[in-house]
């Protein structure tokens, strides 16, 4: 990145910052910081699990427990363990808390108002078009990718999800059972490795990677969660999945696909992948593929 972008992104900042009064104590002016309101939102009228609100914003356990415990001293916050498991805290908000993020909400509402109201009718589209874009290009940065056991919680979960999205879309359904097979030890080094994809500490996507031949890698369970689809996850976990095959030794990769997956041929031809005869009889396939790798 140049010297240029890195100002233009400092100047966003600042610009940011201080028209959403950062730097007070009076966030949308109401007694209370930003991270303690940011805090309510994040807790909402369900209540969550605190491990979970430490994940998702990214907290350390000290400074989110120093946050709670000021927000329980006044009152807003109750924080509490699961019965059927006491190493499991839960936040909810009290009566009061309820009532102050009900005033934060219609706070925020005026807030945006404020924002858009000066403006044109041409010019809040463009502002709306540009705020979009800019968070969903923060959505692809923050995304980031581990490579853990394929039994790990996560990545079960993931896997399910893939099964489940398969059953409904294809004409005779999906049974994991009858597809080829790509079980945990397949997927296990030096056999082969399983991606997991993360947006705010969810997982949002998974790919996998198992030996088919000696030098020849099989590419399975490529799987991008609905809600986060054309931020190009499905891209970079491919790319990822590409860079591990070269370091497991393969100079191919191979995968295969079914007629109901338009978008996902759309990616492999995108990605230097060429249409080919099947090479195997996965009950599923409709299209094979293969891509032929460049060893460093």
């Amino acid at each position: 990145m140049g010297v240029a972008s890195i100002r233009a992104v400092r100047s966003f900042n600042r610009s940011v910052t201080q028209r959403i009064g950062l730097f007070t104590d009076r966030f949308l002016d109401r007694d209370r910081p930003l991270a303690e309101a940011r805090l309510i939102f994040e807790i909402g009228s369900a209540g969550v699990d605190v491990r979970e609100l430490r994940a998702r914003l990214g907290l350390d356990s000290g400074y989110l427990s120093r946050l709670l415990r000021s927000l329980e001293q006044q009152g807003l916050v109750e924080v509490v363990p699961l019965p059927q498991d006491r190493r499991i805290r839960r936040a909810s908000l009290t009566v009061i808390g309820d009532r102050e993020l009900r005033e934060l909400d219609r706070r925020s509402d005026e807030f945006a108002r404020s924002l858009l109201d000066p403006l044109a009718e041409d010019e809040k589209q463009r502002m709306l078009r540009a705020m979009a874009e800019v968070e969903r290009l923060l959505s692809v940065s923050a995304t980031t990718f581990e490579w853990p056991n394929p039994t790990s919680t996560d990545a079960r979960w993931c896997l399910d999800q893939y099964a489940a999205e398969l059953a409904e879309r294809f004409d005779a359904g999906f049974d994991l059972g009858r597809s080829i097979s790509a079980d945990a030890e397949e997927l296990t080094a030096p056999r082969g490795a399983f991606l997991l994809a993360r947006l705010d500490a969810r997982p949002v996507g998974c790919g996998a990677l198992k030996t088919a031949e000696p030098g020849v890698g099989s590419i399975k369970r490529m799987w991008v969660a609905p809600s986060t689809r054309g931020l190009g996850i499905g891209r970079r976990i491919l790319a990822a999945l590409e860079t591990r095959a070269v370091e497991l030794g393969f100079s191919r990769v191979r995968l295969e696909t079914n007629r109901a997956l338009g978008e996902a041929q759309t990616l492999y031809r995108r990605n230097g992948y060429t249409e080919v005869a099947a090479f195997n009889d996965d009950p599923y396939a409709d299209h094979w593929f293969e891509k032929t790798l460049r060893l460093t």
